[in-house]
């Protein structure tokens, strides 16, 4: 049986309406589970978008994948980031956390060892912003879940290929 891979796929596509829904409906129609999704015009002039997928498959279900983005007609370029070499990958989580007392100290502690932001305070609550990779918000977001966790509102992952070349 082939092992199941994690997959961050970049599409270029034209910035137009119905193109996300689209992508997201090859997806959908076909079964393929989306991890995270992000979308965001990245040529003005050129009325142009990057889509961000991950997703989870086989390496046979990963090419179907790319392959049959790669037919869509607003679609410009479709590349594995997972597969192509080297790049970078983030998300951005915002985290909201109650308690008073020994739990609040902590929650704070805890922030601080991974780089959170407290970037709104009330009496009994905080609202961390922290950023870094998929597995380190799940950690964070698990520690506080005992302290008081209330809420999470998570970006998805953004991620880019290092060095000169572009998309």
């Amino acid at each position: 049986m082939e092992q199941v891979e994690r997959h961050t796929i970049s599409v270029l596509v034209d910035n137009e309406a119905g193109v996300l829904a689209r992508v997201i409906g090859l997806f959908s129609g076909r079964g393929y589970n989306i991890e995270s999704l992000t979308v965001a015009e990245v040529d003005k002039a050129n009325a142009l978008s990057r889509i961000t997928v991950v997703t989870v498959g086989t390496p046979m279900i990963i090419e179907q994948i790319k392959a049959q983005l790669e037919r869509l007609v607003p679609v410009h370029r479709v590349v594995d980031l997972s597969q192509d070499g080297p790049h970078v990958e983030r998300e951005l989580a915002l985290v909201k956390v109650a308690g008073v007392g020994d739990r609040r100290v902590e929650s704070l502690r805890i922030a601080d060892i991974f780089r959170a932001r407290a970037i709104d305070s009330t009496n009994d609550s905080f609202v961390f912003e922290i950023s870094g990779s998929t597995d380190k918000l799940n950690a964070f977001i698990r520690l506080m879940e005992p302290l008081g966790l209330v809420d999470v509102s998570r970006t998805g992952v953004v991620a880019i290929a290092r060095g000169s070349k572009a998309l």
